[in-house]
């Protein structure tokens, strides 16, 4: 039995799978039929670390930069001290390093003029200059997908996007920048940001299925059995559609099938990695109203994904750039943007770094758990990676961006040595990334967005 959704169109030009609805886009050369998946192409094999254990990388994006004379040492080398901003990551020390002198160049707004908090965001793992405007989007394709494409297949999700923040890509947002700029980090290719997941109750049912402990491995194999079911339906009609199709219509028809084949690779994932993990653990309800609560809840389902390899590439912006977010827990009634230009007003400066040392002391949380959970090799789980968190905007008060506020955290597996600050000396911070990058096995990248050569001794 047919349902009319509206005329002319009947139930099976929809896709229902993993809680979304995908219809086709209008054609004009004939009225939509469905979609046939493409078969995923070879990737390198991933890079795991000395004793067989997979490397992990992680991006952290704190938004409005930071207070310069608060967070950076005045020693360098491996005796440094904390300034206010780490004090939390004190303890840490041993397992994290401060790199200064790490440029965003291509983030400058020269003829560009205002929008320092889209480029912040935008250009943070792309390395490129955005192109200014509303409705033509152009980025990069950002180093955590460029990785993904590299390791994504050993793992059922190649990459995990989240956020603690709300989700736009669509509309004019930072002085005539899209608002898919400064709402998104990771971009799967220039025009194409890899939408955030802000709710930790829909992402932890996406990892491990829904229901109870104990429900949800048989939950998902029933789940993926419908969306496997719903795909061989469509695949005659998609063939179909493709003869005839007039040439006007085939970029709509691409932009259709980019969502089909995602769903048809994560099924082909599930598939092939077996019986998927149930952490006895229990579901989140949802978004809690306490955000100290809200970022806790989100990097305890990044270690609970990084434990269960479920994925070894992962992103999650705090909050975006130009965040007016205020911090009443704290004591701090004022928005954290308009703070954050304090015309070196020395009240307005030490909330400013208040907010800042907040941030900080969240990561300090997400460290420890990652250094609590003990792998096979005897390591940690942050032994076995790498863990960059930093910001796009250096001071906020000028919306520079030279000599960002960048940690990396981990060893790498034991590629990495921290413990120490060092000052790079006015380098881009896509130098960091092209040698993560080398790390993580990515062949045959030898330049990424405006890296001009590896970053050695990291």
């Amino acid at each position: 039995m047919k349902t009319q959704l509206f005329p002319g169109v009947n139930r099976r030009h929809f896709l229902r799978g993993l809680g979304a609805c995908l219809a086709l886009p209008a054609f004009e050369s004939l009225r939509p039929f469905g979609a046939l998946a493409a078969a995923a192409g070879g990737v390198p094999a991933p890079a795991t670390t000395a004793t067989g254990m997979p490397l992990r990388s992680a991006f952290v994006y704190f938004p409005n930069g930071a207070i310069p004379g608060e967070w950076w040492p005045k020693e360098e080398g491996a005796d440094w001290q904390p300034c206010r901003t780490l004090q939390p990551l004190a303890e840490a020390r041993p397992q994290f390093q401060l790199l200064g002198g790490l440029d965003h160049q291509t983030a400058v707004g020269g003829v560009d003029g205002g929008g320092d908090h889209a480029r912040a965001n935008g250009t943070f793992l792309t390395g490129v200059r955005l192109k200014k405007s509303a409705t033509d989007v152009r980025a990069g394709v950002s180093i955590d997908q460029v990785i993904a494409r590299s390791v994504g297949q050993a793992t059922r999700f190649p990459s995990l996007e989240l956020t603690c923040d709300a989700v736009r890509k669509s509309g004019a947002c930072d002085s005539g920048y899209a608002c898919a700029y400064q709402f998104n980090i990771s971009w799967s290719s220039a025009s194409t940001p890899m939408t955030p997941e802000a709710n930790p109750r829909l992402l932890f049912e996406r990892l491990f299925g829904t229901g109870a402990p104990g429900e949800r491995t048989s939950n998902l194999a029933r789940r993926q059995a419908e969306d496997r079911s719903i795909l061989d339906f469509v695949t005659e009609d998609a063939r179909a559609m493709q003869r005839r199709l007039a040439a006007h219509d085939r970029s709509k028809l691409d932009q259709y099938l980019t969502g089909i084949r995602e769903l048809e690779t994560r099924i082909q994932s599930a598939e092939r990695f077996g019986k998927i993990p149930d952490p006895a653990v229990p579901t989140p309800t949802g978004v809690p109203t306490e955000y100290a609560e809200y970022v806790q809840m989100m990097f305890d389902l990044a270690v609970l994904a990084f434990q269960t390899d479920s994925t070894r590439v992962l992103t999650l912006m705090l909050a975006h750039d130009g965040s007016n977010r205020s911090f009443g827990e704290i004591g701090i009634a004022e928005g954290h943007h308009d703070l954050s230009h304090h015309q070196n007003k020395a009240e307005t400066m030490k909330k400013v770094s208040e907010i800042d040392q907040w941030y900080v002391k969240q990561f300090a949380k997400f460290l420890g758990k990652m250094e609590a959970v003990k792998e096979a090799d005897g390591h940690s789980l942050l032994h076995n990676s790498m863990v960059v968190y930093g910001s796009g905007n250096a001071d906020g008060n000028r919306h520079s961006h030279n000599n960002l506020p960048i940690i990396l955290a981990g060893r790498g597996g034991g590629t990495l040595n921290p413990g120490r600050y060092q000052k790079m000396g006015g380098k881009p911070a896509t130098n960091l990334f092209l040698s993560m990058a080398d790390r993580m096995g990515v062949s045959k990248l030898e330049r990424f967005g405006d890296s001009t050569a590896r970053l050695e001794n990291i």
